[in-house]
């Protein structure tokens, strides 16, 4: 029987060798430098939102808060009724078109993984050649605006983002992985395609749930150009585009006071970039936290396979 020199076995536990424990503190330390350098650009945003718009610009961004101020935030939040419609336009966007959008990504891959499906390859290849070819801005706006009347409607925010091809493509690869013997020995107990699908397709993907369901939600969150191109009512915008039409204002309103040679210091142009920025990410990235086990989970799979 071989020993192995870089551990050994003592009572009942394992220990380990130097050249694995050197291994692991390598790859410990590395991943801690990744995880830091990932961390520090939002430590950044931080820590210019609340330093004063002077320091920012004469000493750049910081990495110990100086000159501390909340103007920027004082502006950004200015109006809170407006800002508090906003975010529930968003949030209810978000959450209403996440649910849709995964539904429809769930069920159209898990047709498209079936083998008994006689056009499967067909409706296939109509998807995937929507991914390299469109009918152009134009034709998608004159669609919604004239034929649906989508302008000011609620549907204009959601409909457009509703069906994402990669999210399908994803969904019918990790469901390609579902043994068929569960499809079969459930229509031998007489159950039809809907039942399966949600009786037992659903709750077997539930890592494909999560990553789908965050893929969506951060679209929908930052989404901002349907806003722009098909709403103009002001109790109808998203989060994004209230803050940015905010900061475009305010960058004009600096640019026609520089030409007219007025001095306007008053407005934190840079550090309201960095506050909305915390506003309007903030919530979103507290939801990583709680799918990030099922996200890598079923990423890994989806991307594996197939």
């Amino acid at each position: 029987m071989a020993k192995n020199f870089d551990e050994e076995l003592t009572g009942g536990r394992r220990v380990r060798g130097k050249d694995d424990i050197a291994i692991r503190a390598v790859g410990y330390i590395l991943i801690g430098v990744f995880a830091l350098i990932c961390v520090i650009p939002f430590y950044l945003i931080i820590v210019a939102s609340f330093t004063d718009e002077a320091s920012l610009i004469r000493n750049g961004y910081p990495l110990i808060p100086t000159d501390f101020s909340i103007e920027s935030y004082r502006l950004s939040l200015k109006n809170p009724t407006s800002i508090l419609m906003a975010y529930g336009v968003t949030i209810g966007v978000t959450f209403f078109g996440t649910l849709l959008a995964v539904l429809l990504a769930s069920m159209t891959g898990y047709v498209l993984s079936r083998r008994d499906f006689p056009w499967r390859n067909k409706f296939s290849f109509f998807f995937f050649f929507t991914t390299l070819f469109n009918g152009g801005l134009v034709p998608w706006y004159i669609l919604c605006v004239r034929y649906l009347h989508m302008k000011n409607s609620i549907w204009a925010l959601i409909l457009p983002l509703m069906f994402s091809v990669w999210n399908m493509i994803i969904a019918k690869t990790f469901m390609s992985g579902i043994p068929a013997a569960i499809t079969e020995s459930a229509k031998i107990d007489g159950a039809n395609d809907i039942v399966i699908f949600i009786k037992l397709i659903l709750p077997l993907s539930k890592p494909l749930i999560a990553t789908l369901s965050l893929f969506s939600a951060l679209a929908y969150w930052n989404d901002w150009y349907n806003c722009m191109l098909y709403i103009t009512k002001d109790n109808m915008f998203t989060l994004q585009y209230y803050l940015q039409r905010m900061l475009g204002n305010a960058e004009a309103m600096r640019l026609v006071a520089e030409k007219s040679g007025i001095a306007l210091d008053t407005v934190p142009l840079e550090s309201m970039k960095m506050a909305m920025t915390v506003v309007a990410t903030g919530p979103i990235v507290l939801l990583y936290p709680f799918v990030q086990r099922y996200f890598v989970k079923g990423l890994t799979i989806g991307a594996v396979k197939g």
